[in-house]
């Protein structure tokens, strides 16, 4: 089986920073994109940021110049670090990965992790 499991969510104050990490782990082949997402209470699930296994990082606007998405291939491990955070960013954040196991893709979900960030 594969496993998502996330850390570094929290409490930050408006302005401060945070950083979120995700490992993957058990038995697959190779690991192609890996992403953040998150959903706020009452909204839906929205893309945060997204990553190839090239390295290509591609974000929604609204977290455009404050996230950056990193990831280490030989560790299967992606990152997100949060910079100049708002309230309105405050929303549970799942990993994402699309994972090839034998000749078949599929997509992998963590458990989320909670980021309030106070105003």
């Amino acid at each position: 089986q594969v496993q998502l499991v996330e850390s570094g969510g929290g409490l930050v104050q408006a302005g401060g920073s945070l950083r979120l990490s995700c490992a993957a782990s058990g038995s697959f082949f190779s690991i192609n994109t890996m992403a953040w997402y998150r959903q706020a209470p009452g909204k839906q699930r929205e893309l945060v940021a997204a990553i190839t296994s090239g390295g290509t990082a591609n974000y929604a606007g609204s977290v455009k110049g404050r996230f950056t998405i990193s990831r280490d291939n030989a560790k299967n491990t992606v990152n997100l670090q949060m910079n100049s955070l708002k309230p309105e960013d405050t929303a549970v954040y799942y990993c994402n990965a699309d994972i090839l196991r034998g000749m078949i893709k599929y997509d992998y979900w963590g458990q989320g992790t909670q980021v309030t960030v106070s105003s």
